[in-house]
């Protein structure tokens, strides 16, 4: 008996709700027929058999919620049950089976412990339901050891690194580098290290004679049932849900591509094929005879490359138009004059690198920014979602903008207030090198209160951020110009001059109360001695 475990039915989706079966226990289904009519919460989808056999259970009843890569029916294979009936039949069922196969069936003896299993993809995290393969550090036939490093995977919010659970050899990986893999499903198989080898070789392989018979009758079969309009026999062109998904991808109809598998059945090589056709199709060659023009290349014919948006990215993606589209942002901007800090900066570097610690600018604008808040608490608070309770949070947990290899990740220091600048500094090196490797512990990116882009680093001046939802400010620093200004005296000197930019939600916060915090936390930053008054 075979369970079919409900498929991926949409990104994101994890479970739905059964509308309709179309089928009934102990009913004979047929390859793509229709079997149960399921609703997401987007839309009304429709699940076809995966192969002609017998329905022997429902699982989940209608109106009753089916989960996303939990079994949804069962039934027997077409060929299953003539198989059992063969081996019920004579005196004790092993042996009489043993006895119709012959002697070489009596060696290929029935899976025991030793045959491999499969690693279950855990739960990487609050509402991931899936991450895509980055890093392969295994290949199969590869011995493994228990907790070693196997393949790096990305999910919506960071990088995070696969380990064996025992020791054994790997017999198959079960998602290519680059595609998308389910959690709770299979990633990759393994033999465990108490295995004997003979007890896989005994198992692996059927004689040649037995396994050229199915494929010979296969190919026949295939043969004599040409797919009549590339429609299967219930009116529709048979597709895996992961073919169909692989469509989307790259903007075709399920029409387009001319399927070569059973009753015309599109296989996921039909639409690499397809894509490659279609790529060169414009270079037809010419009839014999006819002149070729090569003066210049066609411009009209250029192909499209096409990139799936996931993992950090497509995270931040729906991040950002969800505090953009959510959220009434304010501006604000105004100009820093660092001298006086990178005179001081300079002068407790050889102390901070004898400690090992790389001090920019950065930790003393989170210093600052915690001083300041202490005096204006609600730039460290956020709303409820239901928009009615202003929530003040007791610890400074200060983001910071990290352009990484992963996407752009804001990881932040926990506890600001409490921290000395070489902590902090010892902080930034920290999550900035995590980021940029794209490492980030999950609990490094959660719990942020307020947040700081540094686009200065790029070379930036100006910027209007958006605000990293839930929290209320973001500001955005420019790079350092030397720029002419007039001192007390009127005269015209060298300043190092800082352009900043802050991102406000007005629901919370008026022009009013962001413009004295700037002022505040300005006044730090232009004369950062004042800071030893309030140091704990």
């Amino acid at each position: 008996m075979t369970e079919f475990k409900l498929p991926d039915i949409g990104e994101g989706i994890v479970e739905c709700e059964v509308v309709e079966w179309r089928i009934k226990e102990g009913d004979v289904i047929e390859e793509d027929q229709p079997v149960v009519e399921v609703m997401t919460d987007k839309a009304l989808v429709e699940i076809t058999a995966p192969e002609a056999g017998r329905v022997t259970r429902l699982h989940v009843p209608k109106g009753e919620i089916a989960r996303v890569h939990a079994p949804l029916f069962a039934y027997e294979a077409e060929g299953e049950t003539s198989d059992e009936s063969d081996t019920s039949h004579g005196g004790s069922g092993d042996e009489a089976g043993r006895e119709s196969r012959g002697t070489e069936g009596a060696q290929a003896a029935p899976p025991s412990s030793g045959a491999s299993k499969d690693f279950i993809l855990p739960d990487l995290g609050e509402g991931i339901v899936e991450c895509e393969v980055v890093e392969w550090r295994i290949k199969e036939g590869d011995t493994i050891e228990e907790d070693q490093p196997v393949v790096d995977v990305m999910t919506d919010k960071a990088m995070m690194e696969i380990t064996a659970p025992e020791a054994g050899r790997v017999t198959r990986l079960h998602v290519p580098k680059g595609e998308i893999a389910r959690v709770h499903a299979p990633l990759f198989a393994y033999a465990p290290e108490h295995v004997e080898e003979t007890d896989e070789t005994a198992t692996a392989a059927p004689a040649p004679s037995e396994a050229a018979a199915p494929a010979a009758s296969a190919a026949t079969s295939r043969a004599e049932t040409p797919p009549a309009g590339g429609l299967g026999p219930h009116g529709r062109i048979p597709a895996s849900p992961a073919v169909r998904r692989l469509l989307r991808e790259h903007g075709l109809r399920l029409e387009q591509v001319p399927g070569s598998g059973k009753q015309g059945r599109v296989l996921k090589e039909d639409i690499q094929a397809f894509l490659e056709r279609d790529g060169t199709s414009a270079a037809e060659p010419a009839p014999a005879g006819e002149a070729t023009p090569s003066a210049r290349p066609s411009t009209g014919e250029a192909e499209v490359r096409v990139e799936p948006l996931r993992g950090v990215r497509a995270a931040m993606a729906r991040q950002m138009v969800a505090a953009a589209s959510t959220i009434p942002h304010f501006q604000y901007g105004e100009e820093l004059d660092v001298t006086e800090l990178l005179a001081l900066r300079e002068r407790l570097k050889p102390e901070a690198q004898a400690r090992e610690a790389r001090l920019t600018l950065m930790p003393f604008f989170m210093k600052a920014m915690a001083l300041a808040i202490r005096d204006f608490p609600i730039l460290n608070s956020r709303l409820n979602e239901a928009g009615d309770e202003i929530h003040y949070l007791p610890s400074c947990n200060i983001g910071m903008a990290v352009d990484g290899k992963a996407g752009l990740m804001v990881p932040n220091v926990k506890g600001v207030e409490r921290l000395t600048l070489l902590e902090i500094a010892g902080e930034i090196q920290r999550l900035t090198h995590e980021a940029r490797e794209g490492r980030v512990a999950a609990a490094d990116l959660k719990g942020g209160t307020i947040s700081i882009s540094n686009i200065g680093a790029l070379g930036g001046t100006y910027a209007a951020p958006i605000i990293n939802a839930p929290e209320v400010a973001i500001v955005a620093i420019g790079k350092t110009q030397w720029l002419p200004r007039f001192d007390e005296q009127d005269r015209v000197v060298k300043r190092a001059i800082m352009t900043v930019t802050w991102a406000g939600d007005h629901r919370l916060i008026d022009g009013g109360t962001i413009a004295r915090f700037c002022n505040a936390w300005k006044g730090y930053l232009e004369a950062p001695e004042t800071m030893l008054l309030h140091l704990g």
